[in-house]
Parts: structure tokens; C-alpha cells; sequence
């Protein structure tokens, strides 16, 4: 005979409100995470500042419902920066295919446009992703750096298609890569946090400047006396 209890597993989940389980579990979710923009990105130290409670009560959810989704706010954390590279990543690639026939400097304004719009879309955004989130712990530190890694691979990818294309010259672009990425994440967050009186579009057009110097090859060392 069939139990009662493995009856009621193998019925379908009620939908309440004309919504079913999974869709109220993913509203509850992007409700969470929502609300974690707001209370993690809202200051200095916001993350550490912040507790499940809350949280949840910026959610409008309970507790329960919280660990229903999450293991605790570091794992909010690593969702929402992993989120926020993806996101930013999404929208370069989809930017550059629709410039693949520009110059160098061309895909590249393309590509810096797209990135910043993703990232200064909220200033909470930049918060989370390059301060908030640092130190946290081994776990998320490790997220993080391979984060800067994939940008930086990604960046590299991108100069080495443009050496064999025969547009720029040939070198070693990693190093140049890794300090040109630290660059733009400092300057971004400077700039969302009001350090830095400019528009968007020079912001961007700096960021050229500093990409397209990347470019040029390095002077010959002079010959010792």
C-alpha cells in the first residue's frame, strides 16, 4: 500500500495566487537579492554592517523563508557579484558583435560603453562588486580574483585577435592587461562615488586613452654608456 506521504509527494505542487511553487520561490529570491543591492552597496563596511534580519525585513520575508534560499549573506554576496561580472561580461560580448567591422579603438569604445553602462546602472552595483565584496573570506576572495582573472583573460583574447589581424604589434599583452583592469574598476568606483566630476562619456574616453597606450610598442631601451 502507498503512504499518504508519498501520495502527497507525487501531486503537484498548489499554486496560490495564480502562482506556482517555483515561481513564488523565484520571486522570493529576486526579492532577496534585491533588497541586498540595496542594504549591501549603501555605504562603506554596508556588508558587514548587514544581517539576515535585515535583510529580510527590507525583503518584506521571513527568516524562514531566507534560509529557504540561502545558506547565510556571504553566499547573497557571491550571487550577486557573480551576477553583476556576468551581467557586464553579457553585455560587451552582445556590444562587440554588432561592431565587428571597426578599428581597434572603434570595438574598443563600443565594449568600455557597454561595461560602464552595466556597472553604473546603480552605484550600488560598483560598491558591491569591487569593495564590499573583497576580504570577505578565502571562498569569496577566490570568486573575486578569478573574476579580475576572466577580464583579464578576455582582454587578452581580444589584443591577441587584433596582433593576427595585423593591427596592433605583437607582445606579451598580460601584465598590461592586469593593470589595465585594476585601472578601470578604481576609476569607475571613483567616479560613481563622487571623486571624480565628469560625464560618463569622458570617463570612457579616458579609458581609451589609457587602452590605446596600451597599444603602442614599448620605446627600445637605450644602449648602456
Amino acid at each position: 500500500m502507498v503512504s499518504e506521504e508519498v501520495r502527497n509527494a507525487r501531486r503537484p505542487a498548489r499554486a496560490y495566487g495564480g502562482k506556482s511553487a517555483e515561481q513564488r520561490r523565484a520571486e522570493r529570491r529576486r526579492r532577496l537579492l534585491e533588497a541586498a543591492v540595496e542594504l549591501f552597496g549603501a555605504g562603506p563596511g554596508a556588508y558587514r554592517a548587514a544581517s539576515v534580519a535585515t535583510l529580510c525585513a527590507r525583503a518584506d520575508l521571513s527568516t524562514r523563508q531566507f534560509y529557504e534560499e540561502f545558506r547565510n549573506l556571504e553566499e547573497v554576496l557571491a550571487v550577486l557579484h557573480g551576477h553583476i561580472q556576468k551581467a557586464a561580461q553579457g553585455a560587451i560580448v552582445e556590444a562587440l558583435a554588432t561592431a565587428t567591422e571597426g578599428s581597434v579603438r572603434e570595438r574598443a569604445d563600443v565594449a568600455f560603453h557597454a561595461y560602464a553602462r552595466v556597472l553604473t546602472a546603480n552605484p550600488h552595483l560598483i560598491r558591491i562588486a569591487f569593495v564590499e565584496v573583497t576580504g570577505v573570506s578565502p571562498e569569496l576572495e577566490k570568486q573575486r580574483l578569478e573574476a579580475r582573472r576572466g577580464w583579464v583573460d578576455l582582454l587578452v583574447a581580444a589584443l591577441d585577435e587584433a596582433v593576427a589581424q595585423g593591427e596592433i604589434g605583437a607582445r606579451d599583452y598580460r601584465i598590461a592587461a592586469l593593470g589595465f583592469v585594476a585601472a578601470v574598476n578604481g576609476l569607475l568606483y571613483d567616479w560613481t562615488a563622487g571623486y571624480v566630476d565628469a560625464s560618463l562619456d569622458t570617463i570612457v574616453e579616458e579609458l581609451l586613452l589609457m587602452f590605446m597606450g596600451l597599444l603602442q610598442p614599448p620605446e627600445p631601451a637605450a644602449p648602456r654608456k
